[in-house]
């Protein structure tokens, strides 16, 4: 079976990035983009102050009808507008362009779709039906979030660290996955959940050494 998309995570730190449209659609894009660390210019000749004036500072807004120009130097381009005319124009002058587009209406026109995501500190769980049917993936994506809770976060993150200073160990790449399994296996993630720090630092010094003592405590200071 063929898939119709390939999963990706896109890196698009520092990037620039373009929304096209005002409204409630363009101002969540504009919103998600700008956490990812993108560097968001948003062009609509309207924009619905209700959605915009509690916007992060960081967006550059541009009260103007969309010109192909508008693409000059941008990464990625989302056509939020309720024209479907213009989404598919700013399609069209995207793939001349080589400027990555979506368009919320038109997935046979966008190299990319967005999918509903779940995020739990450095987890994200993404939920894709490919398009066919959005409100199914945000169903998917309610469930998603009562399952898993903050205690992901920070199970990840002590994982982190713990990571990062097995490295600067010089630990070899084998020896990290027998201590992950073995951390894991031991019930890491259950004794987070329970915030039992007399447990956690019981079984990271069992296993890791008494310089781990307090370590997810400290973690969390």
């Amino acid at each position: 079976m063929t898939m119709k998309y390939y999963p990706v995570n896109l890196d698009i730190n520092g990037r620039d990035c373009l929304v096209v449209g005002g409204g409630r659609v363009g101002a969540r894009k504009a919103g998600t983009l700008d956490r990812s660390g993108a560097r968001v210019t948003v062009v609509s000749p309207e924009f619905d102050p209700a959605l915009w004036e509690s916007c992060p500072g960081t967006l550059c807004l541009k009260r103007k009808a969309y010109q192909s120009t508008d693409l000059d130097g941008m990464f990625l381009v989302i056509g939020a507008t309720d024209s479907r005319e213009l989404n598919q124009t700013i399609a069209r002058d995207a793939r001349e362009q080589r400027v990555l587009f979506n368009g919320a209406d038109l997935p046979e026109l966008s190299n990319f779709i967005v999918p509903a995501v779940v995020n739990r500190g450095d987890l994200t769980i993404a939920v894709s039906t490919s398009g066919n049917s959005p409100a199914f993936a945000r169903k998917i994506k309610q469930d998603l979030e009562q399952q898993f809770g903050p205690e992901y976060q920070e199970f990840l993150s002590l994982m982190g660290r713990i990571r990062t200073r097995l490295l600067a160990q010089g630990h070899a790449p084998d020896e990290h996955k027998q201590i992950f399994r073995r951390l894991i296996n031991g019930e890491l993630f259950d004794l987070v959940k329970e915030n039992d720090y007399k447990r956690i630092d019981h079984l990271l010094v069992e296993l890791l050494g008494k310089e781990y003592r307090n370590f997810f405590q400290r973690g969390n200071q």
